[in-house]
């Protein structure tokens, strides 16, 4: 009797079916950018990038903490910029200050330059005197809010860099009007 097996495996093939690719042609099928490089990707990359970027300066000019730099994070740092932003200070008017000084000495008059040179000196060291106060005050202020033990280190030279600025060049942009004192 034949014994009919069904399971017998049949005779193997040989080969894998298929020719082996030579090195060029594997080569050129590994060969394909990372990211699209189409002109439509590039340019809703570009308009994503901007509008990321748009979103940012704006939230940084709002203050917001988010997009601030770690120089400017914090609740007491923004205590001292509405502080600084709320008054009228000296040295905000020191680089117009000096800018009307480099026009009077191109006055030809010695005189003139000399006395602009000397308001000058006296202006700064006014300027100087009032960021000095104002370092003494906020850190007064904030001690009071926040407790000596809290208070953040550098408050006072944040406060007297803020003052330095002038009020239209600020960064955060200042959010009270001068004369409303934080709380």
């Amino acid at each position: 009797m034949p014994a009919a097996n069904d399971d017998a495996p049949e005779t193997p093939a040989v080969g894998k079916g298929r020719a082996t690719p030579t090195r060029a042609e594997r080569e050129a099928a590994n060969r394909r950018p990372l990211v699209a490089n189409t002109k439509e990707a590039r340019a809703a990359a570009k308009a994503d990038l901007q509008a990321r970027r748009e979103r940012a300066r704006i939230g940084m000019e709002n203050g917001e903490d988010r997009y601030l730099p770690a120089r400017d994070k914090g609740e007491q740092r923004r205590w001292v910029r509405d502080y600084v932003d709320s008054g009228w200070h000296v040295s905000e008017w020191l680089m117009a200050a000096m800018l009307v000084v480099i026009i009077l000495n191109l006055v030809p008059i010695p005189a003139v330059q000399i006395y602009a040179m000397v308001a000058l000196w006296a202006y700064m060291l006014l300027a100087i005197g009032d960021m000095v106060l104002l370092n003494f005050r906020v850190k007064r202020k904030i001690d009071a809010k926040f407790g000596a033990d809290r208070r953040e280190k550098g408050l006072g030279w944040y406060a007297a860099m803020r003052a330095l600025q002038m009020r239209f060049m600020r960064l955060p942009k200042p959010q009270v009007e001068r004369g409303q004192r934080p709380a």
